[in-house]
């Protein structure tokens, strides 16, 4: 018996098989390893987790169904949690075709490869705080409009969302989506803004402090990220006749996860700067495309269904990182 994380190479995906595996589960991860940034950082993770017992891994790309089923015949999942998907929203904007084959045809096989499956009884996704598109009501709540994306990559969450709710529907399939606010810490994304800031520092560079500043993120340590999926693994929506967050007595729910806290981005350029000990050169930039103004996550649901509660304030969770940062290039 295993469970299947897509993305394990990933950041979100590297931190989650390193939890389960350290409860004593078995974990296959599959991970296609794509130089969106650097492979060397997906590979170092899997460095750090491949030698614990118990962990299996698969380089293929699960928009490939004949891949996927031809990798996983040989193991017996009960579990899966799809963490995989090309990220970012401003890679987008020029590459949109890569979002349409990884979020769309990627999520698709993972749908069928659960429906075909005899052991498969819960199939938990990573959707994003990007589905609220430019929703100015604060803090983003599960009964928001979610049908005016401003990126490719928003859309193509939000249609995850939707595959699944009729895969739940018509089949009967247990799935628990997370939208996922501004996730950070230590084994990051390069393309994310406390990487970059970060570096740039440390380098002396100006770092690009987009609408000149005026922007609010709702910071999520990933350690809190992965007690949320972990405390829904064995915790899949009930079949029986109440409604879910789709307002639909199929067996699907989605909760945001986010720090239920959101800072000014100065705020934490300030914090940040703290750590470092070092103040950043500043090159204030308008608002770019795709980009919203702030994100702040509604949390009751997942608090009342699962417990969840982020005990990692941004104060703690930025020097954590650079801690980390420092150690990983050696500076």
């Amino acid at each position: 018996m295993a469970i299947l994380i897509t993305g394990a190479a990933g950041f979100i995906g590297f931190h989650v098989s390193k939890a389960l595996l350290a409860r004593g589960h078995e974990v296959v991860g599959i991970d296609n390893l794509n130089d969106y940034y650097s492979p060397a950082l997906k590979k170092a993770r899997l460095d750090a987790i491949e030698p614990e017992s118990g962990f299996h891994f698969h380089q293929l790309d699960f928009a490939n169904a004949k891949a996927l089923d031809e990798a996983l015949a040989g193991h017996t999942i009960t579990q899966v949690i799809h963490l995989g998907a090309q990220a970012g929203v401003r890679y987008s904007i020029d590459n949109p075709m890569a979002y349409i084959q990884s979020n769309l045809v990627g999520h698709a096989n993972i749908l069928e490869y659960c429906r075909h499956s005899d052991t498969v009884d819960h199939l938990l996704y990573a959707s994003s705080s990007s589905v609220y598109g430019g929703n100015t009501k604060l803090p983003f709540a599960l009964d928001d409009r979610t049908d005016t994306p401003v990126s490719l990559y928003a859309a193509t969450k939000r249609a995850d969302e939707l595959l699944s709710q009729s895969y739940a529907h018509l089949y009967r399939l247990p799935q628990t989506g997370f939208r996922f606010f501004t996730v950070y810490g230590p084994w990051g994304r390069p393309d994310m803004a406390i990487w970059l800031f970060t570096d740039a520092i440390l380098n002396g560079r100006p770092i690009k402090v987009f609408n000149h500043g005026d922007m609010a993120r709702d910071f999520t340590y990933i350690g809190d990220v992965v007690a949320g999926i972990v405390a829904a693994l064995n915790k899949p929506p009930r079949d029986d006749g109440r409604l879910h967050t789709f307002g639909s007595t199929a067996p699907h729910t989605v909760y945001n996860i986010g720090n239920n806290e959101p800072e000014q981005l100065l705020d934490m350029i300030g914090i940040l700067e703290g750590a470092l000990g070092q103040e950043a050169v500043k090159e204030f930039l308008p608002m770019q495309p795709g980009d919203v103004k702030a994100t702040y996550a509604d949390i009751t649901a997942i608090q009342k269904d699962l417990g969840f509660k982020p005990s990692t304030p941004l104060q703690v969770g930025l020097p954590r990182f650079v801690d980390w940062f420092r150690q990983y290039h050696g500076l």
